[in-house]
Parts: C-alpha cells; structure tokens; sequence
C-alpha cells in the first residue's frame, strides 16, 4: 500500500538529503519520528533547532565547537607545535577516539576537487596558513581521505607549506587490521609496502 501523504513524503524526502541515507532507511526514520510522542517528537525537532543554532566553527581550526574555541584549541595541554590537518569533523573525533595524538587540528571542511567546482578558495587552507605565521608550529600531519581528492589536497598544502620551512608529514596507509591481503586493492598494497616498519 502507498502513502500519499504529503507531511509524510516531506519527511521521507528530508531525511532521504541526508548523505548516505537511502529511501528505505529515509522511509524506517520517518516512520520512527512519526512513532514519537508528541514530547519526543518536541525534544528531537528542539535538539536538531539546538545544534544548529549554538554550535559553530572554533576560531582557530574551524572544527566544531559551542563556544568561540573548541576544547582541543582551549586545551592548555595539548601539542602546540604540531597540527592535523584533516576534511571533516567526523576526522577529529575518529583521531580523538585512539587517545594516541596528542597536536591541535585543522579543518578544511572539504577537499579539493575540481570536478565538483571545489579549489582552495572554497576550504579552509587560508585559515591553515594563517596558524602558521607565529613559527610555534614545527609539524603539519596531513591526514585528508587517500583519495585522489584527498591526495590533491594534501600535495596543494604540502607545496604552499615547503618554503615556510614547516615539516609536513602524511597518514600512513596500509591494510587494515583483521584484513585479509588477497581482498585489498593494488593501491592499499602498494601504500602498504611503501609505508612498512621494523618489527
């Protein structure tokens, strides 16, 4: 049976924009909303209404933030010399999540691409080369998607920063832990026994 109703496809089509959300997953979410009490249903719309009014991009790195810097760039502890230069926000929290970095980020909010129309006017790389004026900082990790779009921009920076004297350094890349070598791609491999250490 299908559902003309237009409130309903409104909210299916609203959650279909979501990256990486199908019609089906639009459709079970939208059902799920619909399932809420009228309380729940409040406390959702006001916790998205929320988010999208007070949090924000830190003045320093542009990672997100509820306040005029995020907690990293407050942080008295952290490693001021050297910075992570990541795509997205969800970067910073899968890096955060080892508790092995101890640096400051930087987000570029995208990538280059000029297939998409993105150069680096349209990323944050002129905020980067602002950080970088006061010589504090030694290091610049590069740690953008290893994708041709995340390569370019990662060669983009790594070129600007050069004459600055900065170190700039690249993720490793390699197999994933618990995955099987005859299922990786020729590139992976490839990274992998380029990227090799001592044992």
């Amino acid at each position: 049976m299908a559902y003309n109703l237009a409130p309903l496809q409104n909210l299916i089509n609203q959650f279909e924009r979501m990256q990486g959300i199908g019609h089906k997953t639009a459709q079970r979410m939208a059902f799920y909303v619909l399932g809420l009490s009228r309380e729940e249903a409040n406390a959702f719309a006001n916790a998205i209404t929320e988010a999208h009014t007070k949090i924000k991009q830190c003045k320093i790195c542009c990672d997100l933030a509820d306040d005029e810097l995020c907690p990293v760039c407050k942080s008295e502890s952290r490693d001021k010399s050297v910075i992570c230069v990541v795509e997205d926000p969800r970067d910073v929290a899968a890096i955060e999540r080892t508790h092995e970095y101890k640096g400051l980020y930087h987000v570029l909010h995208g990538a280059i691409s000029p297939m998409d129309n993105i150069g680096p006017d349209q990323i944050r790389i002129k905020e980067l080369i602002a950080r970088l004026g006061d010589g504090v900082v030694d290091e610049v990790i590069m740690a953008t998607n290893p994708t041709v779009e995340g390569e370019a921009t990662a060669m983009y920076v790594s070129k600007l920063l050069k004459p600055m004297g900065i170190t700039v350094s690249r993720l490793a890349y390699g197999v994933p832990v618990g995955a099987d070598l005859e299922y990786a791609d020729e590139v992976t491999l490839s990274r992998a026994i380029e990227g090799r250490s001592l044992i």
